[in-house]
This record gives C-alpha cells, structure tokens and sequence, in this order.
C-alpha cells in the first residue's frame, strides 16, 4: 500500500478521486499540525541554541495513533502536503513521527524480518494544483524533504514564540491587562494604523475652491433649451454629459491664467512613506468671484489634443492582490477570502492560493489562449503569451499565481464540488477566473481628446475625454474602470459662447484610513509578513482589540493607541518595519541555504533579552484611557467610565477594584429591529470577539446580523 499524507480531508476526498483505480493508494489527512510547541511553556531551549520542544497536541494524539497503525501497513509513504513552508514542515513532522515504526519489520518485505535497519521509504511530492495530470506528475517525480524550506518555518516559530512568550507577561504587568499580546508582525501592523490615524488627527483641513465653465460650441444648433437650461444654474453631471454628447456643451475646469497655474500639490510625509493630493490657490468664495467676474470674452478653443491610449491587463492574482480585490469588489475579509479559496484550492479548482508569484504554466497559457481565440475572437489575442515579472526573489518559477485549473470552468458552468460549496465561492471563483483569463487578453484602446478653450483675457479652461475604441480585456472582467467621456468635435480657433462659471467649494482631504485591503497592500510594499501570515494577523489584531473596523476602516482603539506606544518606547524595533521586513529577509535567506536559523536567532534574542529585563526594573505601570459617561455609578456614587476588557467595552466604577460595579455597554446604531422594531445594537461574540448586530430586547427577540448592510 501507498500512503499518501495531506492536511485536510477535503483535499484527501479530492485525491481518492483521482487516484482511484490508478494503484494501490490510501490517502489520510493530518488535519493541520500534528506537531508544534507546546501552550504552557515556551519550548523553546535558549540556552542550548534554541532547541525547540515539539509535542503532539491532545486533539492530534489519536489521530497521530491512527496514522502510525496504517503506517506499519506500508510500503511507502507519500508525503503531500502544501507547497509552502507550512507544507514542508507538517510534511517533516509527519515523518519524523511515523519514523518510529522503522523497528517494525516489513512483512512484505524480502529482507529479514528480524532487521531492525528495516524501513519504509518516505518521499515528499509537491503540486500546485490538485488535478489528475499534477499528481500523477508529482508521484512520477518525487523528492526529499527541503530542509532549508523546514529551518525557515521553524526560524520563524521560534522567534515568533519568543516575542510573543516574552513580551506578552511583561504587557500584563505594566498595563495590567493579562490577556494582552504583542507580536513581532501584529504589533507593527498595529502601528501602521496607530500612525496612520495620528496622521489624521493631525492634518489640518484647508478650504479651497474650482471654478468650472460650461460652453456652447454650437449655439446655433439649438439657441433655445440648452441656453435656457443653463441661465437656471449650473448642470448636473447628467446633463452635461448628454448635452456634450448632442455636440452642445463643453465642460472645463479653470487651469490657468496667463501660464500661472491655479493646481497645487500638497505633499506629506507620513510613516510608512508619502501622501500627495491636489487642491488650488484659489483658497476663498471672494477669489473665485472675482476670477469669475474677470473672465471675458470672446472664447476661444486654442488646442484639440487627440490620442490613443492603451491600457494592459493586470497580472493575475497573488493572494495579497486577492484579497485586496476580494474585499473591494466583494466585501470579503482577508480572512473569508483565504477560507474560500482554501476550499477551492482542495476540491481542485483553482491552483495554490497562498503564492506571491505572478507566473503562470506554459499548460495554461496555451489553453487560455486557444479559449481567448475561440471564444473572443483573435482581435482579442496578442501575437504572444503575456508574461508578468513577480518581484519576490522566494516565488520561484515552479510556482504559480492564482488560477483556474480548467480555463473553460466559467461562472455559469460552475458546478458545486461538494455540499460545503456556496454561492461565495462561486463569486470568488468568478474573480480569479476573469482576472487569471484577462491577463492574457489584448489591450484595451481608449481614444483620448483633450480641449483647452482660452479667454480674451488669459484665462484657460481644460476638458477631457475618453472613449473606448476597442474593450480588450476589459471584455473578460465586464467592468469599465475609466468612464465613457465624449466631448463635441471642435476646431482649434472656434469661437465658443460661456453658458455659465460655477465655482465649487472643497476641503482637502487628510490621508485615509486603512481598509484591510489598503492595508494588506502597505504590509506587502514594507515588507512586513507573507503570504500566509497576512489574513491571520488582520483576525488577530481585531481579536485582541487593538483595531476595530468601523464602516470597513480600521481604527485603532485607545488599547491599540496604549500598547503600541509602549512597544515603541521600550522594543522600537518589535514595531520597526524595517526591522520587521529585514526578519522576513532573513528567513527568506534561510530558506534559500543562504543561512543557518540558529545564528539568526541568537543575533535577535541576545539584545532582546537584555532589553526584556531592563524594561521589567525600570518601565512604570500604563493605565489604559478610559472614556467618561457622565453617569454616577449606582453603588458609591462614583464617575461611571468606559472601559476595554477581554471581550470589548463595558461600563465600570472609576473606582475599581474598590468599587467592582459593572454593565454592558450599549451602543446603537439607529437602525430598527426589522423583527420587532426595537433597538439594534452592537454586540460581540465571546469565543472570537467578532462584532455582530443584535436586537436590544433579546432574548425576548431573536434577530441578528454579523454585517449592518444585512438588517433589512
């Protein structure tokens, strides 16, 4: 018999699938890590060159008891596990566990029974997508265990279970909070946010204005409505368009005077790089008045601008464009996002999800251009396969982007591979299938036209349009990311008659919040995480309530503000990104054969240490901000605040623990019960701290909602 090894049942029923008939094969999952260091105490031996203690986990020890019993029934063992440094470590774990029955001979055996050097052969084989021809290349050409690929992932538990073992006491001692956490990845996520929101709170609103002109380039067409329209005041953005179409109106925004241009940049420096948004010196009503007052006639169009511009496909996905893309355009979290693509991945639809290459198979090239010809027609299929260049020195060739296994698998033939599958994983499927697709598609053309129009007196008015001239592969994604603007055909010299200036107020806008999708997206630019670690580490942020989400934003909460504070104070370069990406680097160079973990982690843990132990003689204790209430607690008459706890607010005693009075806090949202028309408010889950919406007069009413758009 052939065992093979996987994680998880699913994709253990896939493989039985396949490999039915195909040879004596069993394949048995490990559901997850059947090893890791142990919850109560560190594992980790530092002073023995970082040994780690690995243990079988009490929910794992029956399974593991399961798999030795059909291991001493083998003839070979097939590791199978995820093409990843996850993958290759429950892949060693597995072996070095089923090692032991070695000592028990082989009955099929030829050789003697009674040899103790008897052993079953191990093989590791790796695919990056979970179809018939893969795995049978795969079993065709298997290897040994990556050792380096092991030391990489282990560099990082180590060290991970040494900031987090370490740090997190010190957090309960001198905030005296003893459910906090800090971690070498979460806590410089954290301060991404913390900065971000004090880059808010410091930006500093400017008043500005524009001045927008319509005009009639051909009056004489139609002198009665359009003009009659415009002496009402100024049009809506419909009826501009419909009348630029009609070939009556030109819209344009005032650039200049005399070459002086009114657009301004204002350019910040924020913490993890810069922002730049645009506003104008026109800065009051009064100016734009009277540069409306000065603008005279005649007006004339001094330039007629035409040009095709193209636009090219972006490259498929890698998980972290997944999903950002996954959370804008289907208002997925990170985390839903992994857990439906990890279901794809394991019934074989879609390769490998956690990936930061943009690769693709010269197999899947070819089949999505002969589908792209057959199905769109050979405008749509460049003279050659398009081919993106992944940036991460780690996403080897082998290794491939987010993709559909079957190319000709669309949307509406999608059929549900087990009862577990639901209509969101047939719109995340959708997603990857046309972004996988229209990556191999010809470029859209857009015929660009750009008018300027100029006053007797200096003034310069600018208006700009497009139309798509040929869709490309905005054909495949069925979207049109730039508009449809179509501006009246004009000569350069035309007169043109002004309708009306309309000045516009606006404030400029302070940088934004992250979403997790912005976020995601800062976290990989810096370098801080993989693949793997970004969806977690977004779900453990909100677990620990440091970040809250509010309308999809994240803001940090005062804990986020307090811990964070503190960790730059005492562990700058815990929250360093620059110390963080450079860790990640270090990895990476492990994983390579670059390096060895051991010298990596004892050039981090020596001044960390020395850094834990001058912190626990000499930092004070933090209190935690509380909000007050101005309500007067029932008990000792005392300010009642708002407090952080384990599982969210509360209302409690200023007093405390003298006066340990406490209640729910209540927060509502001003949305009806559609059940019983009582208040809606916010709750949360105690197992995960996952904010819900749920009727005030439960449990008399039942009704609950995990998002607010689904109260109806």
């Amino acid at each position: 018999m052939n065992l093979i090894i996987v994680e998880s049942p699913t994709k253990a029923r896939t493989l039985t699938r396949f490999l039915h008939g195909k040879g004596d094969y069993r394949i048995e999952a490990t559901m997850g890590h059947i090893r890791d260091l142990p919850k109560a105490t560190l594992g980790v031996d530092v002073d023995h060159d970082f040994a780690p203690t690995y243990i079988i986990p009490k929910d794992r020890q029956r399974r593991v008891g399961e798999l030795k019993d059909l291991a001493k029934k083998a003839d070979r063992i097939i590791l199978a596990t995820d093409p990843d440094r996850e993958g290759e470590a429950i892949a060693f774990h597995a072996a070095e566990i089923l090692k032991s029955k070695s000592q028990i001979p082989n009955p099929k055996s030829k050789a003697n029974p009674k040899s103790k050097n008897q052993t079953i052969p191990f093989s590791r084989i790796v695919f990056h997508e979970i179809t018939e021809s893969a795995i049978h290349e795969a079993i065709s050409h298997p290897r040994e265990i990556d050792r380096m690929l092991v030391d990489a992932q282990q560099a990082r538990r180590v060290l991970d279970r040494l900031v987090g073992y370490k740090l997190s006491p010190l957090l309960w001692q001198k905030l005296s909070r003893r459910w906090l956490s800090a971690g070498r990845v979460q806590s410089a996520a954290v301060r991404l946010i913390v900065e971000r929101e004090r880059e808010i709170e410091k930006f500093a609103k400017e008043e500005f204005w524009t001045v927008e002109g319509t005009f009639l380039c051909h009056p004489g067409r139609d002198p009665g409505s359009i003009k009659k329209t415009l002496d009402s005041g100024p049009l809506h953005r419909s009826e501009r368009e419909e009348s630029s179409e009609a070939g009556m109106t030109i819209t344009a925004q005032l650039i200049s005077k005399n070459g002086v241009k009114y657009e301004k940049t204002l350019t910040l420096t924020l913490f993890d790089g810069t922002y730049t948004t645009a506003n104008s010196t026109i800065d009051s009503k009064q100016k734009a008045e009277q540069i409306i007052a000065d603008c005279r006639a005649p007006f004339t169009v001094s330039a007629v601008d035409k040009k095709e511009i193209r636009r090219s496909a972006p490259a498929p996905y890698t998980t972290s464009t997944l999903q950002q893309d996954a959370g804008r355009r289907l208002g997925f979290s990170a985390k839903r996002t992994m857990q439906l693509a990890q279901k794809l991945y394991e019934e074989g639809i879609i390769t490998y999800h956690r990936t930061d290459s943009v690769n693709l198979s010269e197999k899947f090239l070819d089949e999505a251009r002969a589908f792209i010809g057959q199905t769109y027609g050979a405008d749509y299929l460049p003279p050659k396969a398009r081919r993106f260049q992944t940036k991460s020195k780690l996403a080897q060739e082998a290794h491939e982007a987010i993709r559909p296994t079957d190319v000709r698998v669309q949307r509406d033939q999608f059929t549900r591979a087990s009862i577990d599958m639901n209509r969101d994983h047939i719109r995340l499927y959708d997603l990857i299938w046309k972004r996988a697709l229209a990556s191999q598609v010809s470029d859209a053309m857009f015929d660009s036209t750009t008018i300027r129009i100029t006053s007797a007196n200096g003034y310069l008015f600018e208006a700009q349009g497009s139309i798509i001239k040929f869709d490309g592969f905005l054909k495949v994604l069925e979207r049109d990311e730039n508009g449809h603007i179509v501006l009246p055909e004009v000569s350069v010299g035309q007169k043109v008659t002004l309708g009306i200036l309309t000045p516009t107020p606006h404030e400029t806008s302070p940088p934004p919040r992250y979403t997790e999708a912005t976020l995601i997206k800062a976290m990989e630019e810096e370098g801080i995480g993989r693949p793997s670690t970004y969806a977690p580490i977004l779900t453990t942020i909100q677990e620990r309530l440091y970040v809250e989400k509010v309308d999809k934003k994240l803001v940090p909460t005062d804990l986020g503000f307090t811990v964070t504070d503190f960790l730059v104070q005492y562990f700058p370069n815990i929250v360093e990104l620059a110390f963080t990406a450079q860790m990640e680097d270090e990895f990476d160079a492990i994983a390579l054969g670059e390096k060895s973990w051991q010298p990596v982690i004892a050039a981090f843990y020596g001044p960390f240490a020395k850094q834990l132990g001058e912190t626990y003689e000499t930092a004070q204790k933090v209190k935690i901000p509380v909000e007050e209430t101005k309500e007067i607690c029932p008990n000792c008459a005392s300010p009642l605040v708002i407090r952080t706890g384990r599982y969210g607010r509360f209302i409690a005693c200023s007093t405390f623990p003298a006066c340990k009075y406490s209640r729910q806090l209540i927060e509502k949202i001003d949305i009806p019960c559609p059940k019983c028309g009582g208040d809606i408010i916010i709750k949360k889950s105690r197992k995960r701290a996952k904010v819900f919406y749920g009727c005030a007069n439960w449990p008399t009413c039942t009704f609950a909602a995990w998002k607010k758009e689904d109260i109806k």
